[in-house]
Formats: C-alpha cells, sequence, structure tokens
C-alpha cells in the first residue's frame, strides 16, 4: 500500500441494500482518524481513508426501504480501488440473483483481478459468488442462505456460522455474515489499512464488539415447504403441533399415508431435510423459544420439546446453536421488554 496517499475503499451498493449496512460502513470507516481526537482531546484529526459509494451508475437511486442515497463513482468510471465492500442486496432466500447484475460482477473480477481486495457483507456475498470469486472457497453470509447456497452455488463452502471469513484474505476475498457482521469487517478492514490502534479508537467511539459467538445463536430455523407435495406439507405442519411425541417420524409417516421409504424420500425433496434432522430442527427452535421467555429449567425445557436425555438435549442444543442453553439464555436475557406490550405507548398517548 502506498504511504503517500490514502487508502481508497469503495461501498457498493444498489437498489437492493439496506441503509443501515451503507451508511454504518460509511459513517464508521468516514471517522476513522478524525472523530477519535476531537472526542478525546478537542482537536479533529484528519479522515484517513478515501471513502467511495460506488453504483452500477452514478445516478442518484433509493435504496430498499426507499431511502435517496448519491453516489459519488460508478462502475463505468473505472477507478482502482484498494478494497470494495459489496454491500447487501435483497433476494428472497430461494432466489439467486441470476442474470441480475452482470455488469457488476464483471467489474468486481476486473478489480479483483487488478489487485482489489474484494469484501462483502451478509447477501453482498451472492454478487461476489456470482463473479466466480467465491468458487472453492470457504464464505460466510446471512444464515437464511444457507439452502440457497447449497442448491445454486455448490462450489462454495458456505459456512452458515461464520461471522468473518478471512481464509482467502491472502487471495483477495473476504466475507462477513448476516447484517451487523459489517461492524466485525469493518473493525478488520481498518486494522489492516490504518494500524490495530486505529481499530480499537474507533471501536471506542462507535461502542463497537464482535460477534464471538457467531451466527448460530442468532439463527431461526428455516422452514422449506413444497407447494407441489401436499403430504408433506401436511406433516410438516403436523408436527409444528407435536413436536414431542414419541416416535415423531413413524407418526409423520403415518400422517403421510405413504410408505416409510417413500416417505423419507419425499420429505427430504421438499424440506431439504431428513425428518429426523427436521424434528430436531423443530424441537431446538421451540427449546430456543422457551428459553428466551422462561426461567424454566434446562432439563424441563428439554424434557418439553421431547428429549428424555438431558445430556442428549444439551449436546444437540449446542451443535445447533453454538451455545449451551444456560449461555443461550444469558445471551437473550437483557433483551426484554419490561411492562406490557404497548404499555409505554398507550400510556404516553393518554396523557393529556
Amino acid at each position: 500500500m502506498n504511504s503517500a496517499r490514502r487508502p481508497r475503499v469503495a461501498l457498493f451498493a444498489a437498489p437492493e441494500s439496506s441503509p443501515a449496512i451503507l451508511f454504518g460502513l460509511y459513517d464508521v470507516l468516514g471517522s476513522v482518524g478524525a472523530v477519535y481526537p476531537d472526542m478525546t482531546t478537542g482537536e479533529p484529526g484528519d479522515a484517513l481513508l478515501d471513502l467511495r459509494i460506488v453504483a452500477a451508475h452514478a445516478a442518484p437511486f433509493r435504496l430498499f426501504g426507499n431511502v435517496l442515497v448519491e453516489p459519488h463513482e460508478s462502475i463505468e468510471d473505472g477507478e482502482p480501488f484498494d478494497v470494495i465492500i459489496v454491500c447487501d442486496l435483497y433476494t428472497p432466500t430461494t432466489t439467486a440473483p441470476r442474470g441480475r447484475f452482470v455488469r457488476e460482477a464483471a467489474w468486481l473480477r476486473t478489480m479483483h483481478a487488478n489487485g482489489s481486495l474484494i469484501a462483502s457483507v451478509c447477501t453482498g456475498s451472492l454478487l461476489v459468488a456470482e463473479a466466480g470469486l467465491l468458487d472453492g472457497r470457504r464464505c460466510a453470509g446471512h444464515w437464511a442462505y444457507g439452502d440457497l447456497y447449497a442448491a445454486e452455488y455448490p462450489a462454495v463452502d458456505f459456512d452458515v456460522s461464520a461471522i468473518l471469513v478471512l481464509a482467502s484474505e491472502a487471495d483477495g476475498v473476504i466475507t462477513a455474515g448476516g447484517v451487523t457482521a459489517w461492524q466485525d469487517l469493518a473493525l478488520h478492514l481498518i486494522a489492516r489499512l490504518c494500524g490495530q490502534e486505529h481499530a480499537v479508537r474507533t471501536a471506542k467511539v462507535h461502542l463497537l464488539a464482535g460477534h464471538q459467538d457467531g451466527q448460530l445463536p442468532f439463527a431461526a430455523m428455516v422452514r422449506r415447504t413444497d407447494p407441489n407435495d401436499a403430504a408433506i406439507a401436511r406433516c410438516q405442519t403436523w408436527i409444528e403441533e407435536h413436536y414431542a411425541t414419541e416416535s415423531p417420524v413413524a407418526s409423520m409417516a403415518e400422517q403421510s399415508g405413504l410408505l416409510p421409504r417413500t416417505f423419507g424420500r419425499r420429505f427430504r425433496a421438499a424440506t431439504g431435510r431428513r425428518p429426523i434432522e427436521y424434528v430436531h430442527a423443530v424441537r431446538i427452535d421451540e427449546a430456543r423459544k422457551i428459553l428466551e421467555s422462561s426461567s424454566i429449567n434446562v432439563d424441563e425445557v428439554g424434557f418439553s420439546v421431547g428429549y428424555d436425555d438431558p445430556t442428549f438435549f444439551r449436546r444437540l442444543f449446542k451443535r445447533t446453536t453454538g451455545l449451551t442453553p444456560a449461555a443461550y439464555r444469558r445471551k437473550f436475557a437483557a433483551i426484554v421488554l419490561h411492562g406490557e406490550p404497548g404499555s409505554w405507548f398507550n400510556r404516553d398517548r393518554a396523557v393529556g
């Protein structure tokens, strides 16, 4: 990196991008070197990064949520960047963005070939995958897109648990997980471009902390269905209410009216999971909800969702969520709205 100039960093955005990620990155990266000395000595410093918002075209457009953005540059300008961060690009969890970003993908390939570090946040990794830059590489992205990656990008090693994947950093590619993983990416890039001290100072200014537990504690069960298989859809509906039943797979097969082998094959085709895997997912998802909203003993939680063996329940819960049941409860215990839902709102409205 040439020390005579500031590192050039591009934030690539599109109408499918969210304001939270784009402007969050813009605020934090734009503050490096400038805000901390102002807060601690009253004398602002110089911004250390040359930060630009880049889009397919230079004309203003509206982001997801109808928020206006005015790009500094377009990909047509062909200006070089040290780092390009692809912000999130919303697409349904069942739909790959095939053909939607052809020019943008070509731009990423060219920039990468010319030495730019390509980074992504959340669903931004889908554009990097479309560019072919993730083939044969481990990748992070939003946990809800694991099935889409498996179906549409089988050459990509998608890690549903990862917050930040640096395994291919030496090859010019970094990927970050869902939504607020942009914060972890930002601090890493600040350390890389400006030094560890500035990364720490920026974290202090913005009260940023890492996601040390990964994405799994935040992940919810993705319930995939096949509208063309009514028998399996009925079984999925049934198990949602009867997840604690004994012999759940045999019971679902009986509900379906299919032979056990036929049931297993069709269930996996419709849901992407073997029947017993689906049952475990439903049970653990229900256990999460109980832990989040009650103080019931952990072993009782396991019993209530269908596990007679507490050790097996704890082991399965940790494998699924990345945390023990007790640690999971502690993590989410602070996210509590005191009082009845809406009580503060109704109280304020009643005043006067």
